[in-house]
């Protein structure tokens, strides 16, 4: 016997739809043993089933039937698909059959398919070679839904391909399942059943006319001549169908037929459906199986796969099925309605014992593989298959990217609202995550996601103050005295009441005792830490230094001045890459507000140089120009740090070193469907295959931002970073080619529109243009979906993917600005406004090198359109 397996699957939960026990028909004993068994061998894996309805009333199901539906009833197919969507499973699997779902040729069915977003595993239960239009049109739409279908026969797959032109790759062939009994002798039962001493020869299943029972009872005369002792066992129930429409008409006519031949003491009929176990020793008696079907088109049978399985010599007529597994000496076939040839097959076994042992052998060992525990492993090989291939080859859901420019304009023409990040702000701060949009107190907070949201809303307040004060002046106009006033004051007291929590989290968050920031506070506002980790320490310090530049001469530069000097404490002393970085990006801000503070000066020049110095050249490194061996979170920071840091250092190389990597990321980011980021189920680790999935907003958010200070950096007008770089123009000239850029006509590194192009490429990845061509900003919340995963986006919306979308817009909309000051003639206030840390080695212009940055390339991608 088989011993219970660990699940070691990368699914976590499947869905079967079918028919199910204790409905009498062959397709719910299939769905229900093939659940179960999947359930016993993989423990950790969730089994579900949705059980179709035949009747109002429904069935008395087992809890693993959570769902069911009417098979007649449309609307109950699309409340099983939204059902489905929003418990989100890893795979469903059909148990097909056209006659067990409602609609022509059972396509109600496809009305549940086609609004699924998770991978489609459809176990094919009869395939027809004669399909009439309504089954060609749902076998033909079941293949372009289905991620695989499985077959239980050779000769299935060969119909599939042959009469309905599916792929081979498209078909995985799996043995129907059958019970793991021992091969013992038929006396050992016989007592139990009352037929001790005599041979039992058994056929079970529901009774149906195309069972051809009818057959071997004529065939019963010529084996009693020989063996009175013969009982023919007719085990099974009435289809429930036929009882339905014309009652027990088939099963008296069988007596009837008994009867007039005259052996009403060698047939025995059994009317009842049998459970597992009892129908396990029911076959375990037998000495001979006999299946005399009328018909050839039957493509699977359950119960000849159970009688192989308990090893039982078996006369069978020739339907497909059964001509594929008897073959070899695994059972005798005999002609269609032929009662003689049957006779002589059940006495060919009973008169030798040679030949019965041989069969019985060949059958039993035939079907080891096709143990339930190994079918339902072989199962759960294919779901693991087919969800892998899913993460790496996605399928489209959605069709968001036809409205992608319609958004994007509609969107950057005006602030956005920040009702989701309010929605997930108390007074104690910002939570870490969301169940839908609604805040996940178990979770409670963190610096991190705090910080980013004083970051934020420090910019969408300037916003607003800039809007006040305009709208103020216009008021003052004549014409405007009488207008009515704007809900402008409103939202600039809530957000402000925002932002001063989250000044007053930081604060809180700085433990005296270490000198370092706390990074996990509960809900109950205890910090689970005493020092957090550095990557949260140093961002703290980056977004406080933002919100101090940008909140100048408002009330509260006085907190945040104190609140950057907290964060600075420890700020020279990460090992961190990215938290280096972070500290870059803060020490900029804050020298854009005091130029001449030399401290931070020193921090920036120090901490920008041990950067460049980790990243690798890209001539000598060209495959992974990348100073760590994996990609993981927040990539896109390191090359936005060296960009800006490059423009107050004027430092070309480190400039160049920026936009190499920058360029080599976004490329090895970028699909035919637009910006693909790194997934952070598994990352990229050298060597190996970038995850697809699962995809965050913080990727792509930084990707943008990234971008926006390469633009920064090439079409400032000091002209003091292209001084610098006049120095290098043949090194800036011999970089050029290096570049992998694939969406550019010109590959140029120092192309401003294909910098433009890939912040949009970037900022587009929210609206749709992305692998799965679904929109994650959620229009009534205003926030942003976790991510994107293989099966669609995760519905909930959490503080970092609120901020990482609220950031995004608010770059985008300063590249639009930039790239249309630029396009203007515009002067464009640029970084290169702080004051100069090093003298020029060479101050003078090259002025070659000043009309190439100013005027750079402005040719655009053919599939997107120039920002405006």
């Amino acid at each position: 016997m088989h011993t219970k397996k660990r699940s070691n699957a990368h699914i976590n939960s499947v869905v079967m739809l079918g028919n199910y026990l204790p409905r009498k028909c062959g397709i719910a004993t299939f769905t229900t043993d093939l659940a179960r068994a999947i359930d016993s061998a993989f423990p950790n894996i969730h089994m579900r089933t949705m059980a179709m309805n035949d009747r109002d009333e429904g069935y008395d199901y087992p809890d693993e039937v959570v769902f069911e539906l009417k098979e007649d009833s449309v609307e109950a197919y699309h409340q099983a698909a939204d059902y489905l969507n929003h418990n989100a499973p890893d795979l469903i699997c059909v148990q097909h059959e056209y006659g067990i779902f409602g609609g022509n040729g059972g396509d109600y069915l496809l009305t549940l398919l086609e609004q699924l977003n998770v991978p489609i595993v459809v176990t094919l239960h009869t395939v027809l070679t004669d399909p009439n239009d309504d089954h060609r049109r749902v076998m033909a739409r079941l293949n372009d839904l289905a991620d695989r279908f499985v077959v239980m026969s050779h000769k299935a797959l060969s119909i599939l391909k042959d009469v309905y032109g599916i792929a081979n790759d498209a078909i995985a062939f799996i043995p129907h399942g059958i019970p793991d009994t021992p091969f013992v002798d038929p006396n050992y039962y016989k007592d139990q059943f009352g037929v001790m001493g005599r041979k039992l020869a058994l056929t079970f299943g529901l009774l149906s006319p195309n069972k051809g029972i009818e057959y071997a009872i004529k065939a019963l005369p010529k084996v009693v001549e020989q063996h009175p002792d013969i009982l023919y066992l007719v085990l099974g129930a009435t289809h429930p169908n036929i009882v339905r429409d014309v009652g027990e008409q088939y099963r008296e006519s069988l007596k009837a037929l008994v009867s007039d031949l005259g052996v009403e003491d060698n047939v025995m009929f059994c009317d009842q459906f049998v459970g597992f176990d009892e129908l396990c020793e029911y076959l375990s008696a037998a000495d001979v199986y006999v299946t005399p079907y009328v018909g050839e088109a039957q493509i699977t049978s359950g119960t000849l796969a159970y009688a192989m399985g308990t090893g039982k010599p078996i006369v069978s007529t020739p339907y497909w099925y059964a001509e594929e597994m008897l073959a070899n000496e695994r059972g005798c076939l005999v002609p269609f309605k032929d009662s003689e040839a049957i006779a002589d097959g059940i006495l060919a076994y009973l008169n030798d014992d040679e030949l019965k042992h041989r069969t019985r052998k060949n059958a039993y060992e035939f079907t080891r593989s096709a143990r339930w525990p190994d079918v339902a492993a072989s199962y759960i090989s294919l779901f693991n298959e087919i969800v892998s291939a899913q993460s790496k080859r996605p399928r489209r859901l959605g069709e968001d990217i036809l409205s992608v420019d319609d958004q994007s304009k509609e969107l950057l023409a005006k602030p956005v609202k920040p009702k989701q990040l309010l929605a997930l702000t108390d007074d104690t701060g910002m939570f870490q995550h969301a169940r839908h949009t609604i805040a996940d107190r178990e979770h409670g907070y963190c610096t991190d996601d705090n910080a980013r949201a004083l970051l934020v809303t420090s910019d969408l307040l300037c916003d607003l103050y800039d809007l006040r004060d305009s709208q103020a002046a216009s008021d003052r106009a004549p014409s405007n005295f009488n207008s009515s006033s704007n809900k402008t004051p409103s939202e600039i007291e809530t957000l402000e009441s925002a932002f001063q929590t989250y000044v007053s989290f930081l604060l809180d968050a700085y433990n005296p005792k270490t000198g370092c920031f706390r990074n996990f506070m509960s809900f109950d506002r205890r910090w689970l830490e005493e020092t957090g980790s550095e990557d949260s320490q140093a961002r703290a310090f980056w977004c406080a230094a933002h919100a101090l530049n940008r909140m100048k001469g408002t009330r509260f530069q006085a907190i945040l001045n104190r609140l950057f000097q907290l964060t600075s404490q420890k700020a020279g002393s990460f090992n961190s890459i990215r938290s280096n970085a972070f500290v870059i990006l803060g020490a900029i801000e804050y020298l854009k507000l005091y130029p001449g503070d030399s401290l931070v000066k020193r921090l920036l020049k120090r901490v920008a140089q041990s950067l460049v110095n980790r990243f690798p050249s890209r001539r000598d490194q060209p495959e992974w120009p990348w100073p760590e061996d994996i990609l993981a979170y927040d990539n896109a920071r390191l090359p936005q740090a060296l960009l800006a840091a490059a423009q107050v250092l004027n430092d070309a190389s480190m400039f160049a070193t920026g936009l190499e990597c920058l360029d080599w990321l976004i490329a090895i980011q970028t699909e035919k469907s637009g910006f693909s980021p790194v997934g952070c189920d598994g990352w990229f680790v050298r060597g190996t295959t970038k995850a697809r999935f699962d995809q965050q907003p913080l990727e792509a958010a930084a990707g943008l931002a990234a971008c926006q200070e390469a633009i920064a950096g090439l079409i400032q007008e000091s002209g003091k970073l292209g001084a610098a770089l006049s120095n290098k123009k043949s090194e800036l000239r011999a970089h050029q080619h290096v570049s992998p850029s694939q969406n550019a006509s010109d590959p140029s590194l120092y192309s401003v529109s294909q910098w433009g192009e890939r912040a949009r490429m970037c900022f587009e990845w929210f609206l749709g243009r992305n692998d799965l061509g679904l929109s994650l900003i959620d229009q009534a919340s205003q926030g942003c979906f976790d991510g994107l995963n293989p099966r669609g986006v995760n519905h909930n919306q959490g503080a970092e993917s609120c901020l990482a979308w609220l950031q995004a817009h608010t770059d985008m909309r300063a590249v639009a600005a930039a790239m249309s000051s630029r396009t203007s003639g515009n002067k464009v206030t640029s970084i290169s406004q702080i004051a100069p840390i090093v003298e020029h080695v060479n101050p003078e212009v090259d002025e070659d090198c000043l009309v190439a940055l100013s005027t750079a390339d402005s040719s655009t991608r053919t599939v997107t359109k120039e920002p405006t």
